[in-house]
């Protein structure tokens, strides 16, 4: 089991560093050419790509195996993750099933449908706040703990 991060736009990257060493697991942040990431450690391994659209995430689902946890906020994404037997996270610690899946992506194509037509002023998403670290935290460590138990 690794952990592999979506990590472009990733706030918590030092908490996963940190969850990781905990339990010895490696990290791969992938990452394309226009961001850097200045996180060293032994149990970390940095992937760069283009910066063309989606190369991060066809990265991401290429490396991905059964068992692995992939931090994103990216529904697309967690989707394809979920359909490798992956677990997957969002960085505000709200975990992707095959429960929720489909109803976040009906969710984003309507978004995306009503931002077409210039229809709706969508906002963003809320300031991060210290919460949201703290509940990713929590539910990082609760999928690191369930897959062991799974293995």
């Amino acid at each position: 089991m690794k952990i592999i991060v979506d990590s472009d736009s990733c706030p918590v990257k030092d908490i996963i560093v940190k969850v990781s060493k905990d339990y010895n697991l490696e990290v791969i942040f992938v990452v394309n050419i226009n961001h850097e990431i200045n996180i060293s450690a032994n149990n970390i391994k940095k992937i760069l790509v283009d910066n063309s659209s989606q190369s991060a995430d066809i990265r991401i689902a290429n490396i991905s195996e059964g068992g692995d946890i992939v931090v994103t906020s990216d529904h697309g994404l967690a989707a394809m993750v979920l359909g490798k037997n992956c677990y997957c996270i969002s960085f505000n610690g709200y975990i992707y099933n095959e429960e929720n899946i489909d109803e976040l992506m009906m969710r984003r194509h309507l978004t995306m449908k009503l931002k077409r037509s210039n229809k709706t002023n969508i906002k963003g998403p809320s300031k991060r706040k210290e919460q949201d670290d703290v509940h990713f935290q929590l539910n990082l460590t609760k999928l690191i703990e369930k897959s062991i138990i799974k293995d």
